[in-house]
């Protein structure tokens, strides 16, 4: 090891964390299971409303709804990045002033300890905010995807395509929209 290398402290490694684009094990889990409901939708559409049979196409609903999964889930991750910086720049004052009035009392911390509490607090909203708001906005821009190419667009095709192509393209296209910034 070089002499003049430091190596990074718990705090450091914690502060990276929060601007790197790896989400916990509890996001992740939460992206694919929400992921993987909302991909499930469009099976209900195409089996009740196009009379696809659910037993005979069960494959293909399976391969397309895992690939779905995955594209969802991918801008889920790309969504709470963008998001989680906007918002903990605009949650920052409220935030702040809430933490400080609570450990207003408290005489014995430190100011730098104060500081500490209220950057973690701010980015526990932000991360709480930008998850919930990824995944609604990602589900609401998925489903109006698969409907509009479901009904519209691809209404001349057969059901299996119409399926594979709506769901197909609806995930693709909002995993493209996702690595832009909001």
């Amino acid at each position: 090891m070089a002499v003049g290398k430091k190596t990074s402290t718990k705090d450091e490694d914690l502060l990276l964390q929060d601007f790197s684009r790896n989400v916990s094990t509890k996001s992740s889990a939460l992206f694919y299971g929400n992921a993987f409901i909302v991909s499930a939708i469009p099976i209900w559409l195409f089996w009740r409303i196009h009379q696809m049979d659910l037993y005979h196409m069960a494959f293909l609903f399976l391969l397309v709804t895992f690939g779905s999964t995955w594209l969802v889930a991918f801008a889920y991750k790309n969504s709470k990045f963008f998001l989680k910086h906007k918002i903990a720049q605009k949650r920052e004052d409220a935030v702040s002033k809430e933490m400080m009035k609570s450990l207003s009392d408290d005489k014995k911390m430190s100011k730098k300890e104060k500081d500490e509490r209220v950057l973690w607090k701010k980015n526990e909203v932000a991360d709480y905010e930008a998850t919930t708001f990824a995944i609604f906005y990602n589900n609401a821009l998925f489903l109006l995807l698969v409907i509009v190419a479901s009904f519209y667009i691809l209404t001349s095709f057969t059901p299996a395509v119409n399926y594979t192509l709506s769901v197909g393209v609806a995930s693709g296209l909002l995993a493209l929209l996702s690595t832009g910034s909001m």
